[in-house]
């Protein structure tokens, strides 16, 4: 039965998930959502997640349209990615809150 305590413990393991992608990722990569090297685009942090978030869309409408030839890369996959470029977005946006410019970063 899908009681709200059962729900709830499936959102905060699908949570948790996430956000340890994203602790791992941030780690193994310095940072560089929130602080890009810059070296072809100038536009700031949150531009350049939106981007990410709009290619995120587009590979999930294109793997729609594929089906199942497309191996290297599931639907779920990529939604669980858009997903966590969503958080970043946030955590952009927060930064930039305090800071008035995440491109200063």
């Amino acid at each position: 039965m899908n009681d709200i305590n059962n729900v709830n413990k499936i959102i905060e393991k699908e949570c948790d998930k996430l956000k340890n992608l994203l602790i791992q990722k941030n780690t193994d990569y310095g940072n560089s959502a929130i602080n890009p090297l810059r070296i072809f685009s100038s536009a700031s942090s949150l531009e350049q997640i939106k981007v990410r978030m709009d290619d995120k869309l587009s590979r999930i409408k294109n793997l729609q349209e594929k089906e199942n030839k497309v191996k290297s890369e599931t639907i779920e996959d990529t939604m669980f990615d858009l997903a966590g470029y969503i958080i970043l977005y946030f955590v952009a946006k927060n930064i930039q809150g305090k800071n008035n410019d995440v491109r200063n970063g």
